[in-house]
């Protein structure tokens, strides 16, 4: 009698959790296929209430007036210049702030850290009015360079390589001190491989960050060809109307190139998620 209440119970949850999770793909799945929908579209029809699921008569000729409304080449290209940009200088600055922060000892460090931390909790807007005005009065504005700057230095990322650090044993920097290593050896050869996982993590999610980035590109850059995807997109909302369909037909062709590194490297987004879960 237990036993069958037990495998019935047990049937009962799986039944329960496959349709929550069942549910939760469809939530968030949906945005995708309305996108896909709207795009084959035509304008009338996807502002018309009520709406429409499926397009009348697919419009197709939507994907090739957003090609030829933006500089797509231009735009995928400084996209990937300032992500690849911000990763760059998060794995190198946030390492040695992490290693700094984890395993030496001097004076301060424990204020800095916190100073750190507060950092890390403002949100980012905040911040765009300062770092603007750095740029412009040494005339660095409308350029890739500026694309990058705000990912210079990460907080969390020195924050998240603190953690890994923290979690290696101070007898392998000693070991290494022994066969005659020097500090910068022993982090750059020793515990810098050690990071792997947490360094792919902070590839990953500086990668993803960076590419959605809106805010920033839009402000430091007004040239459509200094501009990234996102924010080139943004330049096809009117300011009284907006073609729907040709900007969701714009908005599929941004996601391409995420789509492709997700579906690449798979195995290690879902790994990095959950490393930063579990730290």
């Amino acid at each position: 009698m237990n036993r069958t209440t037990r495998i019935g119970g047990k049937s009962a949850a799986t039944v329960i959790t496959y349709a929550c999770l069942i549910i939760g793909s469809v939530i968030m799945i949906f945005p995708f296929v309305w996108m896909i929908l709207t795009a084959l579209k035509s304008m009338s029809e996807s502002v018309r209430i009520p709406p429409t699921f499926f397009p009348e008569v697919p419009y197709f000729e939507n994907f090739q007036y957003a090609l030829t409304s933006l500089p797509f080449g231009k735009l995928y290209i400084n996209t990937a210049l300032m992500v690849l940009g911000r990763v760059v200088c998060a794995i190198v600055f946030s390492s040695m702030a992490g290693y700094a922060f984890a395993k030496l000892h001097f004076k301060g460090k424990n204020l800095l850290f916190a100073l750190v931390l507060i950092q890390m909790m403002m949100p980012s807007q905040i911040f765009v009015i300062p770092q603007y005005e750095m740029l412009s009065k040494v005339g660095m504005t409308e350029s890739i360079f500026a694309l990058i700057f705000p990912g210079l230095v990460s907080a969390f990322g020195t924050f998240f390589l603190r953690q890994a650090y923290m979690g290696i044993p101070d007898e392998i920097a000693e070991a290494a001190y022994l066969d005659g290593c020097n500090q910068w050896q022993a982090f750059y050869k020793v515990l810098f491989p050690l990071t792997g996982s947490a360094i792919a993590a902070l590839t990953i999610f500086t990668a993803v960050f960076a590419y959605a980035d809106l805010m920033w590109p839009l402000v430091v850059n007004t040239d459509i060809n200094l501009m990234t995807l996102s924010s080139g997109l943004a330049t096809l909302k009117g300011q009284f109307t907006t073609n729907y369909p040709v900007l969701m037909a714009g908005s599929l062709f941004a996601m391409v190139p995420m789509l492709v590194l997700y579906l690449i490297f798979q195995r290690q987004f879902i790994e990095g998620i959950a490393l930063t879960g579990g730290k």
